[in-house]
């Protein structure tokens, strides 16, 4: 049997999206060994009568475990999927409150920025923890990590520790070719895209249909609709040549041109501290999920495309091959950012691994968006690993939306604060790094 370790099960939204799609598939029928792990014990016992409701419901004859002590779970795993968020929603909102107070706007926090900075201290820890855990008990499993900030999390792993077998998870590319061919009034299978950057900041390179380049059809039509080239993604696309990936609220953190400037956030709408509304929304579909297994309502979830791991899973057990767009290591994939960083690419996933295409170089100002973007992802990693306060200080410093925002001294008091308020979460180090003292160096 192929043995998927889930770990964050009690985000149960998508363990049932993986779940449903994995147990649907008749070429896996009675070869799966599910195994769930979360630290909340309310959330396991969810995920677990969720787990064991969808095996009812599609005949999968799946093997499921459960337990809030992980070890056990990961011993032979063929897949560990990750998905956890280490501390919640009240570290969410302290990623928040305190930054609101100093006049810094976010949208949502998770990638860079000072939240995506405080997400990544306080994850890391633990990532490494189980790519500890995978090393020793199965060394040859494959890590599938939704978990954000990913290109920060994924190059961690990837300087941290010895695990290779590492895949970061995201929707972004495929909600954006989507959304592309929606607006030229094409199937998405009459279209041609190629597309790589880095997670939540990667750029449509190639957008055709019969040999033919799309982009002046989607210029006509941002011409004619003041609605559509009202959207921080469309400003980027027009000043940059290539369509990004990321929504609006998403791409505007990562750049000093729009969450600084009140006109700004105004014209282009943009939904400052989006985040939290988000992590309600979850707490509420999580109440209705428990009320619908109480009541014996069908849970199976339907999807015309499988969920992201569920593809890699598939293919990899079946030999049916696709093409998925996962975040992985640069290893000569993207000739123009850093070789140690984590690039997202198209990838073949057949039954004998994962196959990343060769993207050559980006056009020179894409590379340097990007650049810029990992130079707080690197500092990040650095601040982590090396537990190194006055690299927190220098990742924010760094940050663009940050540092168009607030003056030095402000990044330093205000990073201050967050350590304080996430100490309990963070790597020893920074915590006891102590406080910068005006005039001296770090």
């Amino acid at each position: 049997m192929a043995k998927v370790v889930i770990t964050g099960a009690g985000n149960v939204e998508l363990t049932r999206k993986i779940l449903s799609d994995l147990f649907s598939s008749a070429e896996l029928g009675g070869t799966l060994h599910v195994a769930l792990h979360d630290v909340d014990p309310g959330r396991l016992a969810t995920a677990q009568a969720l787990a064991r409701r969808l095996d009812s419901e599609t005949g999968a004859g799946a093997t499921i475990d459960a337990g809030r002590d992980r070890r056990p779970l990961l011993d032979g795993a063929d897949f560990v999927i990750c998905q956890f968020d280490v501390g919640g929603y009240d570290a969410v909102l302290r990623d928040f409150e305190i930054p609101r107070r100093y006049g810094l706007r976010q949208t949502l926090g998770d990638t860079i920025g000072v939240g995506g900075v405080f997400r990544a201290l306080r994850t890391i820890p633990v990532l490494l923890g189980l790519a500890g855990d995978m090393t020793e008990l199965c060394p040859d499993a494959w890590l599938l990590t939704y978990t954000d900030p990913m290109a920060t999390l994924c190059w961690a792993l990837r300087e941290g520790t010895p695990l290779r077998n590492v895949a970061g998870l995201c929707y972004s590319v495929r909600d954006t070719h989507a959304l592309l061919a929606d607006l030229v009034g094409r199937e998405l299978e009459e279209i041609t895209f190629r597309t790589a950057g880095v997670n939540h900041q990667a750029f449509v390179l190639r957008f055709e249909s019969e040999g033919h380049s799309l982009y002046p059809e989607l210029d006509q039509l941002m011409a004619s609709d003041q609605e559509l080239r009202g959207h921080v993604r469309s400003e980027i696309y027009r000043r940059f040549g290539y369509f990004p990936t990321e929504s609006s609220e998403h791409a505007a953190e990562y750049v000093p041109w729009f969450l600084p400037h009140e006109k700004e956030v105004a014209r282009l709408g943009l939904p400052l501290e989006e985040a939290l509304r988000r992590s309600a929304r979850k707490l509420d579909a999580y109440e209705r999920l428990r009320g619908s297994l109480a009541s014996g309502k069908p849970l199976l979830a339907r999807w015309k495309h499988f969920e992201m791991a569920s593809e890699v899973i598939h293919s990899m057990l079946t030999g049916t091959p696709r093409e998925v767009y996962l975040t992985l290591p640069n290893a000569g994939l993207v000739d123009n950012l850093p070789a140690q960083a984590c690039v997202e690419v198209p990838a073949l996933v057949d039954g004998s691994g994962i196959h990343p295409q060769v993207i050559g170089s980006l056009p020179v100002q894409l590379a340097a968006l990007n650049r810029t973007f990992l130079n707080v992802v690197e500092l990040t990693v650095t601040a982590a690993l090396q537990e190194r306060r006055s690299a927190v200080y220098q990742a924010a410093m760094l940050d663009p939306n940050t540092s168009a925002t607030l003056p030095l001294a402000a990044i330093e008091e205000l990073c201050d604060e967050l350590i304080d308020a996430h100490e309990a979460l963070l790597p020893a180090g920074i915590v006891r790094g102590g406080r910068a003292v005006p005039g001296e160096a770090c």
